[in-house]
C-alpha cells in the first residue's frame, strides 16, 4: 500500500514554494521521493536545503507569474534540467483586499492574472508534456471561496472560483488521456495571506468558532492530500476539489 504514495523518480513543479503552503507541499513531495522545481520571484532557500538535506534535486526557476510570459520556459527549464515533469501545483497566488464599491482595477487585474490566467497556462504547458508521455498530475490550490463569496476579496473569490472551474474543465478533456487534474482548497491556514486576519482578535475568533478541528490550519496540514493527489493512490479521481479546512464546510 506503501507504494501507491512513493513519487520516488518523479518531478515536481511547485509554484510559490519560498513560504507558507507552497513550502508545505513541496517539502511533503520532496519527502514522498519526488524532485523540485521551484518557481517564483524570489529563490526559496529554506525549502531548497531542507529537500536537498532529504537527497532530494532541486532546481529554483526565476519568474514573475503576474504575466503568462515566462510559462514555456518555466516548464522546458525543468524538463532539460530534471528530465520531466510529472507533478505540476499551482500554488501561486496573492490577495487584495477592499470593498467591492471602490475595488480598483488593478487589484483585480493582479489577483486574476496571477491566480488563474498564469495557472491556465501553465497547466497548458505542462499538459503538453504530459499528455505525450500518457501520464501527469496537475494540483490547482482553490480555496474556501471556491464555494463561497467571502468579504472584501472580490477578485480572489472570482479566481479561486475560476480555479475549481478550470479544475473540472481540464479533467473532462484530458482524464481519459492518463492525466489526472484536481485541487486542494485550503480552509484558513496560517499564511502571510492570512496574517491580516489573524491580527484582528474579533475576526480570528469568529473564524475558529467557526472550525470544528478550533485551530488555524498549518502548512504541513496540506502536505498529505498533496502526496495523494501526486500518486498512484488518486488515478481514479479527477475534476475533484479537495477541501483541507479542519470541517469548515460542514458547520
Amino acid at each position: 500500500m506503501t507504494n501507491l504514495f512513493d513519487l520516488t523518480g518523479k518531478v515536481a513543479v511547485v509554484t510559490g514554494a519560498n513560504t507558507g503552503i507552497g513550502q508545505g507541499i513541496a517539502l511533503a513531495l520532496g519527502a514522498a521521493g519526488a524532485d523540485l522545481a521551484l518557481v517564483g520571484h524570489l529563490q526559496p532557500d529554506e525549502t531548497i536545503a531542507k529537500a536537498q538535506a532529504m537527497g532530494r534535486r532541486t532546481l529554483f526557476i526565476e519568474a514573475n507569474l503576474l504575466s503568462i510570459e515566462p510559462v514555456e520556459r518555466v516548464i522546458a527549464t525543468a524538463v532539460g534540467q530534471l528530465g520531466s515533469v510529472d507533478i505540476l501545483v499551482n500554488n501561486a497566488g496573492i490577495i487584495r483586499r477592499d470593498d467591492a464599491v471602490t475595488f480598483s482595477e488593478a487589484d483585480w487585474d493582479d489577483v486574476m492574472n496571477i491566480n488563474l490566467k498564469t495557472a491556465f497556462f501553465l497547466s497548458q504547458a505542462a499538459g503538453r508534456w504530459m499528455l505525450d508521455q500518457g501520464r501527469g498530475k496537475i494540483i490547482n490550490i482553490a480555496s474556501m471561496l471556491s464555494f463561497q463569496g467571502g468579504i472584501r476579496v472580490p477578485s480572489y473569490t472570482a479566481s479561486k472560483s475560476g480555479v475549481a472551474g478550470i479544475t473540472k474543465l481540464l479533467a473532462n478533456e484530458w482524464a481519459s488521456r492518463g492525466v489526472n487534474i484536481n485541487a486542494i482548497a485550503p480552509g484558513y491556514i496560517a499564511t502571510d495571506n492570512t496574517a491580516q486576519l489573524r491580527a484582528d482578535a474579533d475576526r480570528s475568533k469568529a473564524i475558529l468558532d467557526r472550525i470544528p478541528a478550533n485551530r488555524w490550519g498549518e502548512p504541513s496540514d496540506l502536505g498529505g492530500a498533496a502526496v495523494f493527489l501526486a500518486s498512484r493512490a488518486s488515478d481514479y479521481v479527477n475534476g475533484h476539489v479537495l477541501a483541507v479546512d479542519g470541517g469548515w464546510l460542514a458547520r
